[in-house]
């Protein structure tokens, strides 16, 4: 059975749409209903049954899935071993990151190892932390960067494996001339009368955000749901709406936006994550050592 064929398996068992299960794979739908239905010859046996739009698979579905996780967890000790065995550290590697963290740490990071190793080539691509553990849990990243809310309680991580890389405080972004803006700090009930701009494409940072507002006794009203922090940034110095942004965006502050602490204090855990299968592969160290010290020496 060819590998491509067992990763649309285990895509389409992940999303259990043709059209998401492509999208992650950057395929068409066409292909990998393709995929499957050579997959399917190989085995002789249907592995997929469509229930409306969706595909739900078969018990031999099911069990093809797991004999094709353990094939890739030993695919990926093999190819810690040979790239042990190579002479120096070489090839790809790719990492998925988000942009507040990957902004920070990463442009020294990657300048560090291309120093250092020349033959590395570093492949990265911005991806928020939840959709960099699916990246990751599907082998279509080597590394991501992903925090605490992106793993939910009772989350199966036996085969996943993660280093912490920095802690991070959320803080009120409110406009500089905003009256609540001279307050040494803010409480989320403090803004129960104001309009929230909110991050529209990570939506566990926004559930947060929501989540704060409904524990302070209030549902809070949004008028801006934005694809970036940029534009929340802009619609907080306008004067227009306020927030709640991860703390390290205060090391990219821009005019008009004023960071106040909020009280009680929120922390997210910061971690650099990897399939446990690759945790000896040299890039993969090389790369979390250097990360690591990068994170201590900039945010340390």
């Amino acid at each position: 059975m060819e590998v491509g064929r067992l990763r649309a398996l285990l895509e389409l068992a992940r999303c259990g749409t043709m059209a998401a299960a492509a999208q992650a794979l950057f395929l068409t739908p066409s292909a990998v209903s393709q995929q499957i239905a050579q997959l399917e010859d190989e085995a002789g046996v249907k592995l997929t049954e469509r229930i409306g739009r969706r595909v739900r698979l078969t018990p031999a579905g099911h069990a093809l899935v797991g004999y094709a996780e353990r094939v890739m967890v030993v695919l990926d000790e093999a190819r810690t071993e040979l790239a042990d065995l190579r002479s120096g550290i070489a090839g790809e590697l790719r990492v998925a990151a988000f942009q507040s963290i990957a902004s920070v740490v990463l442009p020294d990071t990657v300048k560090e190892l291309r120093h250092a190793f020349p033959r590395l080539e570093i492949a990265l691509e911005e991806l928020e932390p939840i959709d960099g553990v699916a990246a990751l849990r599907s082998w279509r990243t080597d590394i991501a960067l992903i925090d605490d809310l992106s793993i939910v309680a009772g989350d199966n991580r036996e085969k996943v494996e993660v280093v912490p890389l920095a802690e991070d405080v959320l803080y009120v972004a409110i406009a500089t001339d905003h009256p609540l803006s001279k307050k040494p700090s803010l409480s989320v009930a403090d803004l129960r009368h104001e309009t929230w701009a909110i991050e529209s494409t990570w939506s566990t940072f926004g559930a947060l955000i929501t989540d704060l507002c409904r524990r302070a006794g209030y549902e809070p009203r949004i008028n801006a749901r934005c694809r970036g922090a940029e534009m929340i940034e802009a619609m907080v110095a306008s004067g227009c709406s306020v927030s709640i942004i991860p703390g390290l965006r205060v090391l990219r502050s821009p005019a008009g936006v004023a960071w106040v602490k909020l009280t009680p204090e929120v922390r997210r855990k910061i971690y650099v994550a990897y399939r446990r299968g690759e945790r000896n592969h040299p890039a993969i160290k090389v790369f979390v050592e250097e990360i690591v010290g990068t994170a201590s020496r900039l945010l340390g």
